[in-house]
This record gives C-alpha cells, structure tokens and sequence, in this order.
C-alpha cells in the first residue's frame, strides 16, 4: 500500500515524469503497455487484436489539461483517430475512451462546460463511423462532473459509456442508477488514491465492492463491462451472465493492452466478447506510473530493467 500510494503521488509530480520519461530505459517496460506514440502505432495494434478476435477500446493519452487550446488539441487529435479508424471498417469493435480532464474539466472558467463542449463533436464523429465512445472515470473529484456529461452525451447518443470504480462508497448506489436499458458501463476496481473518507483502503473491501456492483450491472438491462485482470472475478462474470441469462453479446471482459495477453486471447477464441484498453501517444506517463502502482511485479520489471540497460 506504501509502495503504491507512492506510484500514484510520483504519477502527478512534473519533476519525477521529466526523470521518468528521459530514461531509455522506462521505454522497454512502456512499450508492454503502450503500443506506441503514433496513430500508426496504434492502428497496427487493433490490425493485431483484431486478427485474434478481440476489440478494442482506443486511448490517446493525456490528462489534467491547463489551457483551453491543449483541449482544443485533444479534440482534435481524436476526431484524427477517428477518421482514420473509419477505413478499417469494425464498428462498435473498435471504441474509443477519453478523459474529460484533458478535454479541460478543470480548467477554473466552466471547465466541465469546455470538456463537454469539446468532447461532443468526438462522440458524433464515433457515431458517424458506427461506433462509441466511454467516458473514463479519474479521481473521486470529478465523478459528478463526468456523469452530468455522459448523461447529457447520452441524449442525443445514447450508446454513450461511463466508467465506475468499485473502490469508491458512492459506487453501489451510483450502479444501481446507471443499470438501465441502453446504458454501457464499465466497471473496473480504481486506480486512483482515494482517502479512506471516499474509498475502501483494502484489497477486501474493494473486491467485495467490484463484485457487489457486477451483480447489480449484470441483473440490470444494461451492457455490462467488466473491467477486471482478475481470474476469480472473470469466473464470476461468466457465471453471472448465466444466471441472468444473457448472450455472449449483452456484456463483455475488458483488459489493458499487455495485461495477460495469453489470458485475453483464451477467452476470444472461447467465445466471451473481449475488448482490449489500447493507449497510445507521448504523454504516457501517468498511465504507466498507474500501470506500476497496480502490480508489485510491475515495478520490479521496471527495476530489472533499469539495471540491465545501466
């Protein structure tokens, strides 16, 4: 808990991400969870998964915009994968998720305004295309501001999805209203650090919370996304579905890019709808840093590294 309170303190310190990032050594652990930097990078990515049957939700990556035209340039950078996802022709196969904090969210003059503003025209541009787009969900702060969007996205684009984190108390209650026709929503545990007053602290209780909120998600009409690495919690899922009866194309399994790679490949071909989390572009820092704080095994590849390439 120490170690991990630690990575997500270190994932927003400016003077950490400039040591960070100009080692050449982080880029060998990086690139198991970022394909790379480019729209190139990317797509090549989703050629691969999807000659293995799996989807892929898309992430350009970025976060904690400060000005207005660092907003501009997110939008901007996702109507561009957009358009040049619409060639390859895969649909709702092929999502992508955005976080309103780099669409301005907190930006002090009408931040969720700006964020709202911005993000709409990449959500009709994924509905032109024939596909979605989900609403990631950040620190404890801004989970009122990002479900005020996706109810007002979700108007005029109903397929519209949010993210829930089962680590936070208000979750439960937060999945029940979001249980409804239409609604997409993924759940994942929470990688954020939250104080005691918002969030469960333990690993217990945070599992316990995931699998009280999939059992809600998956008795709603909703379209459950479970978001989770986890073999216990993937059984449960399964087991879930078939105890409310649904099809293999009401609910599905999302795991990040590189994240048991072997594991996802497995559930495709056994028929489970599997989307991988695909991140791209250069300012990949925060994600990592999350990435190490999530899995002790994480930071010592990471170490091993260093060492070996010093």
């Amino acid at each position: 808990m120490v170690l991990q309170k630690a990575l997500l303190s270190a994932s927003r310190r400016p003077g950490l991400r400039a040591l960070v990032t100009r080692t050449p050594a982080t880029r060998r652990v990086v690139d198991r969870f970022v394909p790379g930097e480019t729209l190139d990078d990317a797509f090549g990515a989703v050629r691969a998964l999807s000659a293995q049957g799996i989807g892929v939700t898309l992430d350009h990556l970025g976060e904690d915009v400060t000005d207005r035209a660092q907003a501009v340039r997110t939008r901007d950078a996702y109507l561009a994968l957009l358009e040049g996802l619409a060639p390859l022709a895969l649909g709702p196969a092929a999502e992508v998720s955005v976080k309103l904090s780099a669409f301005g969210q907190a930006l002090p003059d009408g931040g969720h305004d700006v964020a709202l503003q911005l993000v709409r025209p990449v959500v009709e541009a994924a509905a032109a295309i024939g596909t979605t787009v989900t609403l990631d969900m950040e620190d404890s702060r801004t989970v009122d501001s990002t479900l005020a969007a996706v109810a007002e996205l979700r108007k005029e684009h109903p397929g519209t999805g949010a993210v829930l984190q089962a680590m936070l108390h208000r979750t439960e209650d937060d999945a029940k209203a979001l249980a409804v026709t239409g609604s997409r929503i993924r759940l994942v545990k929470g990688a954020y650090d939250e104080p005691a007053s918002v969030a469960h602290r333990s690993k217990k209780d945070v599992d316990a919370a995931y699998l009280r909120c999939l059992e809600l998600l998956m008795a709603g009409p909703g379209y459950p996304m479970v978001g989770s690495h986890d073999p216990a919690i993937v059984t449960r899922a399964h087991e879930l579905a078939a105890q409310n009866s649904r099809d293999a194309g009401s609910w599905e399994v999302q795991m990040l890019y590189g994240i048991r790679p072997d594991e996802q490949r497995r559930l495709a071909a056994a028929g489970t709808t599997l989307r991988a989390y695909v991140p791209y572009g250069a300012d990949w820092y925060g994600y990592f840093m999350r990435r190490l704080a999530e899995r002790p095994a994480n930071v010592g590849f990471f170490l091993r590294s260093l060492a070996t390439r010093s």
